[in-house]
């Protein structure tokens, strides 16, 4: 009873990690009832001693009726009692889980099919967990299926798994073993003490039965628990991303000059999966423009993701301090923009550490300690957050001309060294694509030009969310096959083509200029973009927009006026006056209201990109990967007693001399003893017996512990019927046996590999067709062998634990003390 209240408990500590996946506790309360149906299921079992080959079934149907009651109970009989509409409509609230997995990303909404969905999946674990901790008396191989359900969070959220979930997991899981020992250790019979003299036996308190033990297994699992949590926390060599994400390596302690964030482009894929369209916060400016606004600045490319340097902030540049760094490769003499933007951020954005800012922010008044980082002027903190914050920022953003681009000279050695790096094994068709797409006797601005108007216009690509991301291979599927993807491979591949032809590129992830609602634009969820910028010597680091706007793309995206040259942007009195196009190079107008608008409304003036609709896979190809997984796993059994059965094989083949055609050595004088697997003879015996001995156990035919080699085969001769042949072939093989235990050497082995071949026949011809059938795809010597590698890895505590007995006991006689011992 203590064990399968134990497992439940387990089960229901482990679900707490999946707390990070849900908006709200809906899944929680659901999935707590249905552990306890299958506990509470496993209880009464117990209580009426019912067979433990029914207790699984049972505790299935239980779950039946609780999923039944609680998602389909218009359809039942009776509210409980399951029946084809219900099981009709839990199927079909299955199905709508299945597809609205595919569409959101975590923490998804609690809607009916993902929470029926999340329950089923507890319940079974549950069922697992109970039946081989329960059942088969397996506690440890039971944190298999918890440890498949802890995973579940890790696999699909980039952040950290919170400690204390984890902490709460873990101890779940040592309660559940010390459950286990303490049920094993009370039936061992009572305890003992033993004095030296005089001698006295005298029963131990009941209380104390299994003391010694159950603390030894608390102290190493809680011991294991703390030095998983505690030591990533003072390890430096962790960096960036201990262990939970805190710790010395990630910089969130106060007074820290770096920080790890979590993936930007995982991050943003996420908001913009998210169904509720929030506002992330909302801004305005001195000229009523819309701006994009960057957080993050991805310098690297490995071949496989987009990643940035580690930021580094200087305690002198603090924003506190006076303006920031000049912007590099900006020359004095550039026309510019300047404009202030006051931004206030949501109180429900959580976790902001970056501020988001149009670039190239020359001030920014905002209380705390915020940083820029010199090379990209991205601003951060170690120490605060953005949540609820209101700042206000001054830029001074270059406005550029056409001609003065196409001017522009080479990048400086730094910028060229670290901005064009790209990896040796990039595909050479991806190089080739670069090049084919761009004039041969254009410059970077032109060929710059041409790459945006390849993915806007001219190359065919759709705009869709159903992804694989930015990987190498994905960003090599994108460009020369589907073509279809979001802001983010739009943005990598324009940065890594543009770095092919020898324009520095790196990929900035943000938000987009939003909505103007009276006067204030709002930037919510799905505004969230990534776009790549390049760098023009004189006017440093310019946006590009290759990712196609509107209802046809990312809805709020712009095209920027300077990759325009054929359009007028009208004349420039001098570096501080103020154009008609939006600051940054935006195309936005100056009458605010002429881009106010709603989400949903059309801009036909734009790309035009068709969008591709993202219907999920199917649910029929999910059940068909659920199905084969499952067969994958049923077949280990069946796949290790094959390579098993091959390598006895190979053994029966070898030439029984141990070299090619010669006769069988002699043993050498004095071998007394010869052991199993020593010399070729000796080899191809002791395999082909334990073959034989494997197939009699698979068979149903287990030899008895008294029996000697040649009553086995008498034995099986003559209780099965065996011809002569079969029987002479039996006889060969115990003789040979025998003569491998008890005489020098096993002698002239003939035929062997025949012989066991004709008696493996002979057995499978006196069973059922069911039992053949389970000999080879559920072979119980196997199955036995799994069974007893599952108990060694129980009892290894146990044996730390003797041990430590033995030495206790040791020191007592050496001291006149107590020995404990147990009869």
């Amino acid at each position: 009873m203590r064990l399968t209240a134990a497992a439940g408990v387990a089960t229901g500590a482990v679900a707490i990690a999946l707390y990070p996946l849900f908006s709200g506790g809906a899944w929680f309360w659901s999935s707590l009832g249905v552990i306890l149906v299958v506990t509470g299921t496993g209880l009464l079992a117990g209580r009426y001693t019912l067979p433990n080959r029914l207790v699984p079934p049972l505790q299935l149907l239980a779950v039946l009726i609780f999923l039944t009651a609680a998602f389909a109970r218009e359809q039942a009989w009776g509210v409980l009692v399951p029946t084809v509409s219900s099981v009709r409509a839990l199927g079909g609230l299955l199905a709508t889980g299945f597809t609205d997995i595919q569409r959101y990303a975590a923490p998804v909404p609690p809607n009916p099919g993902i929470v029926l969905l999340t329950c089923g999946g507890v319940g079974l674990i549950a069922i697992v967990v109970d039946l081989l901790a329960v059942r088969m008396r397996r506690a440890a191989l039971a944190g298999l299926p918890l440890l498949t359900l802890f995973t579940v969070p890790a696999a699909v959220i980039a952040d950290p798994i919170n400690w204390l979930a984890f902490i709460i997991a873990a101890a779940g899981y040592l309660g559940l073993l010390a459950a286990d020992g303490r049920e094993r250790i009370s039936h061992w019979g009572k305890a003992v003490l033993v004095r030296r003299a005089p001698s006295f036996v005298a029963p131990r308190p009941s209380d104390a039965e299994a003391g010694t033990l159950r603390m030894s297994g608390k102290r190493i699992g809680f011991a294991a628990v703390a030095l998983a949590v505690l030591v990533p926390a003072f390890l430096p060599a962790l960096e960036p991303d201990p262990l939970f994400g805190f710790g010395v390596g990630n910089g969130r302690g106060r007074g820290g000059n770096s920080i790890s964030v979590s993936n930007p482009m995982v991050s943003m894929r996420g908001l913009l999966s998210l169904p509720d369209n929030s506002t992330v916060l909302t801004y305005t400016s001195s000229d009523g423009l819309s701006r994009y606004l960057r957080t993050y600045a991805l310098d690297i490319f490995d071949g496989e993701q987009w990643t940035m340097s580690d930021p580094h902030g200087r305690p002198e540049d603090r924003t506190s301090e006076g303006p920031l760094p000049a912007p590099p490769g900006l020359a004095p003499a550039t026309p510019v923009t300047r404009a202030t933007t006051t931004i206030a951020v949501s109180e429900d954005v959580r976790g902001m550490s970056f501020l988001p800012l149009p670039y190239p922010a020359g001030r920014v008044d905002i209380e705390g300690d915020w940083r820029p980082d010199r090379d990209t002027l991205m601003v951060f903190s170690t120490s605060d957050t953005a949540r609820g914050m209101t700042y206000r920022v001054t830029t001074a953003e270059p406005n550029p001309t056409a001609e003065a681009l196409r001017a522009a000279g080479p990048p400086p050695a730094s910028v060229g060294e670290h901005y064009l790096r790209l990896p040796a094994d990039l595909p050479r068709e991806v190089r080739a694509l670069a090049r084919r797409v761009t004039k041969d006797d254009a410059g970077p601005y032109e060929k710059a030009v041409q790459l945006q108007e390849f993915f806007t216009k001219e190359g065919g690509f759709t705009y869709s969310l159903a992804t694989r991301g930015h990987t190498g291979s994905a960003l090599a599927d994108f460009l020369l096959r589907s073509r279809t993807g979001y802001c983010e491979q739009f943005a990598a591949s324009m940065a890594v083509l543009s770095r092919v032809l020898g324009i520095p590129a790196r990929v900035a992830i943000g938000y987009t200029g939003g909505t103007n609602v009276s006067g204030v634009w709002q930037v919510r969820a799905h505004d969230s973009h990534a776009w790549p910028e390049l760098y023009f010597e004189g006017t440093g680091w310019l946006r590009f927009e290759p990712t196609p706007a509107g209802s046809a793309g990312q809805g709020t995206a712009s095209v920027p006026v300077y990759t325009r040259p054929q359009v007028n942007t009208g004349d420039s009195d001098g570096p501080d006056s103020t154009p008609e196009t939006g600051s940054g190079g935006t195309d936005t107008p100056r009458d605010p209201s002429a881009r106010s608008r709603d989400d949903r409304t059309l801009q036909r003036d734009l790309t035009g990109v068709p969008v591709a609709v993202d219907e999920g896979v199917p649910v029929a190809a999910w059940i068909g990967l659920g199905l084969l997984a499952v067969l994958l796993v049923a077949l280990v059994p069946a796949a290790l007693r094959w390579e098993l059965r091959s390598r006895r094989r190979r053994s029966l083949s070898r030439d029984p001399s141990g070299a090619p055609g010669g006769p069988s050595a002699p043993a050498p004088a004095g071998a007394a003893e010869v052991r199993a697997g020593r010399g070729a003879p000796e080899g191809a015996v002791s395999a082909a017996w334990a073959e034989l001995d494997d197939a009699l156990c698979d068979y149903g035919m287990g030899r008895l512990p008294s029996e000697s080699p040649r009553a086995l085969a008498g034995r099986l001769a003559g209780q099965h019927g065996f011809d002569a042949d079969e029987a002479a072939a039996l006889t060969r093989i115990a003789t040979l046996v025998e003569r491998m235990m008890f005489a020098r050497t096993p002698g002239e082995t003939g035929p062997l590999r025949e012989d066991l071949r004709l008696v493996r026949r002979a057995l499978a011809a006196r069973v059922t067709r069911g039992r053949r059938i389970r000999a080879v795809l559920l072979p119980p010597s196997t199955l036995l062998r799994i069974r007893r590698t599952g108990g060694r890895l129980l009892e290894a505590t146990e044996r730390l634990e003797g041990a430590r007995l033995r030495l206790t006991a040791r020191l007592d006689g050496l001291t006149g003390g107590r020995l404990t011992g147990r009869v």
